[in-house]
């Protein structure tokens, strides 16, 4: 069973995205701001961090530059939302490490293909 770890401040969002991939038989663990993702990404070794770019303590930028540059972690599949739209926003996420990338707001199955896809999808 994958472990995913979800890291988002906003409760509600993290809880629908939890139980959606909790319903599709993934294992997930949540976190509710970039330094609790951090080291819950240290912790677990998930094999997919659903982050969320704007939050506090550490962006999601910043968890994800630290998630690449930490060779202790067997460097997860990175999915990162946000609501940022912007072509340079989506090149800076893509240039940070992230290997995908989900405009807020999104409908739940598109989130469930993106995250299957990057489930079988060999890691960089």
């Amino acid at each position: 069973m994958p472990r995913i770890l979800i890291v988002e401040d906003d409760e509600d969002v993290r809880a629908l995205i939890g139980h959606k991939l909790r319903r599709a038989g993934h294992e997930v663990t949540e976190a509710g701001d970039g330094e609790e993702g951090l080291a819950a990404a240290r912790a677990q070794s998930p094999d997919l961090i659903v982050l969320d770019w704007m939050m506090p303590k550490l962006t999601g930028i910043e968890v994800c530059a630290q998630v690449r540059a930490d060779s202790s972690l067997t460097q997860p599949r990175i999915l990162l939302l946000t609501a940022k739209s912007q072509d340079s926003d989506i090149a800076l996420a893509m240039e940070t490490g992230a290997d995908a990338y989900l405009i807020k707001p999104f409908r739940a199955n598109d989130l469930l293909e993106r995250v299957s896809a990057l489930l079988v999808s060999p890691a960089v």
